[in-house]
C-alpha cells in the first residue's frame, strides 16, 4: 500500500521569518497521520524549517541540488550540504528548472543519482507544454524524459523516487488537468516503469500529479488509483489551504 504523499512546493516564496511564521501555523492544525507530509522550501529557509518541525512528522525539502559534493560551483547546493541540514527530499528537474534554467534531461539524471546516493528521496518532475499536449504528443514527451532521467536507476532504487507528472501548461494558470486526464497519465507513467524495471517496483512507486492543486480539487485528484499524492504550489503558502490539502 503506496502512502499519499503531499508536498508544498513553496518556490521563490517566505523570507525566514516568514517561513517560522507559517510553519508555527501549520504545526499547530490536525493533520492526517495517514498522509506524508512535506515542505519544500528556499534554501534560505531550510534550517529555520528543520528546527521548526523536529518535533513533528512534517518533512522539509528544498527545490534543487547540485549533483557534486563540492567543489567551484559558485551559487550551488550540495547534497551534503543537504545531508547536514536534515532535508528528506529535494526537488528536482522541476519545469521552471527545466523551462526558464535550461537544465536537461542528462543533468537531471545525474541530480537524481547523486539524491540517491546520499540518501535524499528526489521528487522528479515530468510533463508536457501545452503545445505538446495540443498535438497528442503528452505521452512522447514524459516517456523521453523519464527514460533518460531514470537512466542507470537500479530497481532497488527506483522506490525511492516520487515521480511527479506536472503539465507546464497547469502551473500556476489556475488551469488543472482533469482527474481523469491526471489519472490517464500517472497510469502511463506507471506502465512505462513496468517495462523499464517490473509490475512489483512500479507498484511500490509514488506518482504525485501537479498543477493548480487546491482544496476544491484535491479530493477528486486522490481518489484516483494511480495518483498517489500531490506536488502543490501557491495553495501550500497559507495554513488553512495546506491542512485541507493534506486532509483531504
Amino acid at each position: 500500500m503506496r502512502k499519499p504523499i503531499i508536498a508544498g512546493n513553496w518556490k521563490m516564496n517566505k523570507t525566514v521569518t516568514e517561513t517560522i511564521a507559517l510553519l508555527k501555523e501549520i504545526s499547530s492544525k490536525d493533520l492526517s497521520k495517514n498522509v506524508e507530509k512535506v515542505v519544500i522550501v528556499p534554501f534560505t529557509s531550510a534550517y529555520s524549517a528543520v528546527k521548526e518541525l523536529k518535533n513533528t512528522d512534517i518533512k522539509v525539502g528544498c527545490q534543487n541540488m547540485y549533483f557534486e559534493e563540492s567543489g567551484a560551483y559558485t551559487g550551488e547546493i550540495s547534497p551534503l550540504m543537504l545531508n547536514d541540514l536534515g532535508i528528506d527530499y529535494v526537488i528536482i528537474g522541476h519545469s521552471e528548472r527545466r523551462e526558464i534554467f535550461k537544465e536537461s534531461d542528462s543533468l537531471i539524471n545525474k541530480k537524481v543519482l547523486s539524491a540517491i546516493e546520499h540518501s535524499i528521496n528526489p521528487i522528479l518532475c515530468c510533463g508536457e507544454t501545452l503545445e505538446e499536449r495540443e498535438n497528442n504528443r503528452q505521452e512522447d514527451k514524459v516517456k523521453s524524459q523519464l527514460i533518460e532521467d531514470l537512466k542507470n536507476i537500479s530497481k532497488d532504487d527506483i522506490e525511492k523516487v516520487v515521480i511527479a507528472y506536472e503539465p507546464i501548461w497547469a502551473i500556476g494558470t489556475g488551469k488543472t488537468a482533469s482527474s481523469d486526464d491526471a489519472e490517464e497519465m500517472c497510469k502511463f507513467i506507471r506502465d512505462l516503469l513496468v517495462e523499464l524495471y517490473d509490475s512489483k517496483s512500479a507498484s511500490k512507486v509514488r506518482i504525485q500529479y501537479g498543477g493548480s492543486v487546491k482544496p476544491e480539487n484535491v479530493s477528486e485528484i486522490m481518489s484516483k488509483d494511480n495518483i498517489d499524492g500531490a506536488l502543490v504550489g501557491g495553495a501550500s503558502l497559507k495554513a488553512d489551504s495546506y491542512a485541507s490539502l493534506i486532509n483531504f
